[in-house]
């Protein structure tokens, strides 16, 4: 079986005052530094981050010295004309609006469309699930964003729930279980064995 532990990355500046950050290369708050030092999570086999700074400065504090494959299409969404706003600072935007009314499931303007975030994030988790099989890796760990953990678990757990309660709080994720032989027939859903910090 292969273990895989989907990790979503500390706290930023613009996470505590609930910002759209996407694309937005911000670092750990000190806070969130605080926080990840206190989390111990089991050392990897196999250590899979997103390109942004947030991940990869939560990999280093989670597993140190660990090694990690930075994975392009695990970063976070893009959210355009809202990309580092929160609710507050956009009441009033017609597009934002829209957005709401629509239960999040318009694209983002001038950003990336639900579906086109979702196809990028599974073809980015399938990337890590090739190689580990292939390299015959029982456990792995990703350090990733809260949207591209939720995107996967919808796509892959045993269990139905939508896209956004699958949330979970920063340093939070899901220990997930996949048997490698049968995903290799193309039967691609895991089991759900943990959550931390859901919410």
């Amino acid at each position: 079986m292969l273990k895989i532990y989907l990790i979503r990355h500390g706290q930023t500046p613009g996470n505590k005052l609930k910002r759209y950050i996407g694309t937005t290369d911000e670092q750990l708050s000190q806070e969130g530094r605080e926080f990840l030092e206190k989390l111990s999570y089991p050392m990897p086999e196999s250590l899979y981050v997103s390109p942004l700074l947030r991940c990869v400065e939560t990999a280093g504090i989670l597993f140190p010295k660990k090694e990690s494959r930075i994975i392009e299409e695990l970063s976070e969404c893009n959210f355009g004309e809202f990309e580092n706003k929160n609710y507050k600072e956009l009441s009033g935007n017609d597009n934002y609006q829209k957005w709401i009314d629509s239960n999040g499931m318009l694209p983002f303007p001038g950003g990336e469309s639900r579906e086109d975030f979702k196809h990028r994030s599974l073809t980015g988790f399938q990337k890590v699930v090739t190689g580990c099989i292939r390299e015959d890796v029982h456990t792995a760990a990703l350090v990733v964003h809260g949207g591209t953990i939720m995107n996967i678990m919808e796509e892959y757990a045993d269990r139905q729930r939508p896209f956004y309660e699958w949330h979970v709080k920063n340093g939070g994720g899901y220990q997930v279980e996949l048997d490698p032989a049968t995903w290799k027939q193309g039967k691609h859903e895991f089991r759900v064995c943990e959550a931390y910090m859901e919410g």
